[in-house]
């Protein structure tokens, strides 16, 4: 995907051991910073709305988000978000929409505050270097239930 102008590319993913269980969640600039976190008991998609959010909130400027969650980048990609907005958070089916509690904090940092954030899918387990790098920050996460972060991140 073409990057806009003064763009910053963020990889993100999230990891989980069971679904529930101890989960890690991970985002990395190419050449740049990278942080990592866990929780002892969530869910797989819990950990990739939570990698983006936490990208969001740690830096600034245009982002490009690239992730191998179908859920994360189909709800902005699709619109999902419209709907449960307008339908007071329930989904189609009229129930409470799932993560709803990581879902608006994460359409706060990446809608409401004016900030260009796109995304984009990356297939998972495919090769790409950045994305089997955050595949592996997440797993570690999950398995050491510890954090890390840092800057002048290598693939």
């Amino acid at each position: 995907m073409d990057r806009a102008p003064g763009e910053i590319v963020i990889y993100t993913d999230g990891s989980c051991l069971g679904n529930p269980g101890p989960g890690g969640w991970a985002w990395a600039v190419p050449g740049g910073p990278c942080a990592s976190g866990s929780e002892p008991r969530t869910t797989n998609q819990r950990m990739e709305i939570t990698a983006v959010l936490r990208a969001l909130e740690d830096t600034d400027g245009p982002v490009l988000v690239m992730s191998d969650s179908t859920y994360v980048v189909r709800c902005f990609r699709d619109r999902w978000w419209e709907a449960w907005r307008r339908r007071g958070w329930r989904n189609a089916a009229g129930k409470p929409v799932a993560n709803r509690d990581l879902w608006e904090p994460l359409l706060e940092a990446a809608l409401d505050r004016g900030r260009p954030v796109r995304f984009s899918w990356v297939k998972g387990h495919s090769g790409d270097p950045m994305n089997d790098r955050v595949d592996r920050l997440a797993l570690e996460a999950a398995t050491t239930q510890r954090s890390v972060s840092g800057d002048g991140f290598q693939t």
